[in-house]
């Protein structure tokens, strides 16, 4: 197996609310042969791309195409060499908020899921906006104040649609709709995949199919030419854990057979003293924030690893 990215942040010593978890934005490094763990790009929002109060700053789904790690945060996109581990390019636009994904199109264009304003956006490598697509239907602006920055605003839940992963099928442009369950061309609005049961996230085009994950443990594989599920691999079964298996999302095809998931850690539950503060029980939550590779033909669990012991408490892609 070659080296791995991975992807997420490092949570902050208190639990809060969703969009204030996260203190800092994280790559991990594994080496391929060994497992071995290091952490090699941190990250921190400067004060200017972010809330007033308790941001949350997190690198979100991202895409590695030639030796460049393109990936956004909540509000900003970065493009890092992984060879240097340096800086290369970086955009923040006022209208990114939550933003959740970032790939790069074979034009050479950007693609960003800009989830809090429930809309896909595809900018040059300038930052110039190309397109901009309302992923519910109707102008990009119809419940949105183009001169607002976006930036600001710690969240604008709820979300009509929380669109979560970009990626081209045939040089058309799709979209995943955590909400609606499944996944439609923005080129092509009669094409779209119903995945349906479960929230759903990524995306991931391999050798022909569409690899998506549900977030209570699943992974659902459609053909890339029929856009039609062909199959659902029930991964609490597989693994035998408990039956809150951890925040699935995050998955990266080696084979036809060998599938990297992750999963992150579900937030302790909280509960109330009777004097009206909050406590938290558990410390993961259920099970701690990993990395598992499955044999989905043998239908086993091979392997996990901890992500938790490198301070690295949500993943979001890997690499």
């Amino acid at each position: 197996m070659k080296d791995l990215f991975l992807v997420g942040a490092e949570q902050k010593s208190k639990v809060m609310n969703d969009w204030e978890q996260f203190r800092k934005a994280v790559v991990l490094r594994m080496d391929g042969a060994t497992k071995e763990i290091k952490r090699v790009i941190e990250y921190i929002s400067p004060q200017e791309v972010c809330p007033e109060h308790e941001a949350s700053i997190s690198f979100t789904a991202g895409t590695l195409r030639e030796n460049k790690l393109y990936v956004g945060t909540q509000t900003e996109i970065l493009i890092y060499n992984v060879i240097t581990k340096t800086l290369i390019d970086y955009v923040s636009l006022p209208l990114f908020n939550d933003v959740h994904h970032v790939t790069s199109r074979k034009n050479g264009n950007l693609l960003v899921a800009n989830t809090g304003l429930d809309m896909v956006v595809e900018l040059d490598l300038k930052g110039n906006v190309i397109n901009l697509w309302n992923v519910m239907g109707g102008g990009p602006w119809s419940r949105f104040d183009p001169d607002t920055d976006y930036r600001k605003i710690s969240t604008t839940k709820p979300h009509m649609s929380h669109p979560n992963f970009v990626f081209e099928l045939n040089g058309e442009v799709w979209v995943t709709r955590c909400l609606q369950k499944d996944a439609i061309c923005l080129t092509d609005r009669q094409k779209r995949i119903n995945i349906g049961r479960q929230l759903i996230h990524d995306g991931v085009v391999y050798n022909g199919k569409i690899y998506f994950t549900q977030v209570d443990g699943r992974i659902v594989i459609v053909n890339a030419s029929t856009l039609k599920v062909e199959r659902e691999v029930n991964l609490v079964e597989i693994s035998r854990h408990n039956e809150k298996i951890g925040w699935c999302r995050g998955i990266k095809p080696l084979s036809e057979e060998l599938i990297l998931i992750g999963f992150s850690r579900i937030r302790p539950s909280s509960k109330k003293r009777a004097d009206g503060s909050t406590y938290y029980v558990g410390d993961y939550g259920v099970m701690p924030t990993r990395l598992a590779c499955y044999n989905i033909k043998s239908n086993t669990l091979l392997w996990e690893k901890n992500l938790e012991e490198q301070n690295m408490n949500v993943i979001y892609s890997i690499h």
